[in-house]
């Protein structure tokens, strides 16, 4: 499996079926957008709160910090008037005093109100995000887990192929060289055959020859009993002919070993190509066989 790139909120993408990576991460940044708008609204109505608080107590002190009026230099009816003034103004402050206490009491309370439900919107917000992200990631890991096992199945199938296909050529390579013994043996018991063959032929012109050179000595031989029985009459003529036939024989039987060696030689340089041959052929399917189990 490749992972591509993460996405804005630590989604990875997967190949393969799964949520849309576009759709999930707009919706994902919506639900972040409402907690922070719901935290800066609560945030709004805190410092709200407290300036509130902040001024009522500025109007306590205020009014605490004011003189008492007499107005004594005033008549009755004057001081009549200021004293139920007073007291009228006592129940006004009073009264003030009382509702902004209760504005402040009830700002208080809107802003807790107001700070408790953009944390339950939040928290909400969150807990939804967490759960949908949650979902994708057990999506792309049951994904990821199913794209797992396909690449192992097919890595195993292809292992299998290829066993099969280098015990396949192990085996065409044994019957291969069975085949190049069996054909080696056969080629051998020929040239067996036809080296006893022309061994014979050897045999019997080397017989042949060596009749011939016993003919020939045995000429000379006859010779040198007539050159001695005519020793009286002709000798230098009879030595002269003698002198011939020998000279003739020993060209002979050495024109006899010349053949004989040379005929042993090609059989020779026969042979030794056939095997180098033979070897060769040999070495090849073992280094072909053996690449293959290397490969396998």
């Amino acid at each position: 499996m490749s992972a591509a790139s993460l996405s804005p909120h630590g989604f990875v993408a997967v190949r393969g079926r799964g949520y849309p990576a576009a759709e999930t991460d707009a919706y994902v940044t919506a639900l972040s957008q409402d907690r922070d708008d719901a935290w800066e609204r609560a945030a709004r109505l805190t410092v709200l709160a407290k300036e509130m608080e902040a001024d009522a107590a500025d109007l306590r002190e205020v009014v605490s910090g004011l003189a008492q009026q007499t107005y004594e230099t005033l008549g009755r009816r004057a001081q009549y008037l200021f004293a139920l003034a007073a007291e009228e103004s006592e129940e006004l402050v009073t009264a003030a005093r009382n509702e902004a206490q209760a504005e402040v009491d009830a700002a208080e309370e809107a802003a807790r109100q107001t700070r408790d439900s953009a944390r339950e919107q939040a928290d909400s917000v969150r807990a939804d995000a967490d759960a949908r992200a949650q979902q994708i990631l057990l999506a792309a890991r049951a994904e990821a887990d199913e794209l797992r096992i396909e690449a192992r199945r097919e890595v195993k199938e292809q292992r299998g192929e290829a066993v099969a296909a280098w015990k396949e050529m192990r085996q065409r390579g044994e019957s291969m060289l069975a085949d190049l013994d069996r054909e080696q043996a056969e080629r051998w018991e020929a040239m067996e055959r036809e080296l006893a063959d022309r061994q014979d032929e050897l045999d019997a012109c080397l017989a042949e020859r060596a009749s011939r050179a016993e003919s020939g000595l045995a000429e000379a031989e006859r010779t040198f009993a007539e050159a001695d029985h005519y020793s009286r009459h002709g000798q230098e003529d009879v030595q002269a002919r003698a002198a011939e036939v020998i000279a003739e024989a020993w060209a002979r039987a050495e024109r006899i070993a010349q053949e004989t060696e040379r005929m042993l030689r090609e059989h020779e340089a026969s042979r030794e190509e056939i095997q180098a041959h033979m070897a060769h052929i040999r070495n090849s399917l073992t280094t072909l066989t053996g690449r293959a189990a290397a490969e396998g």
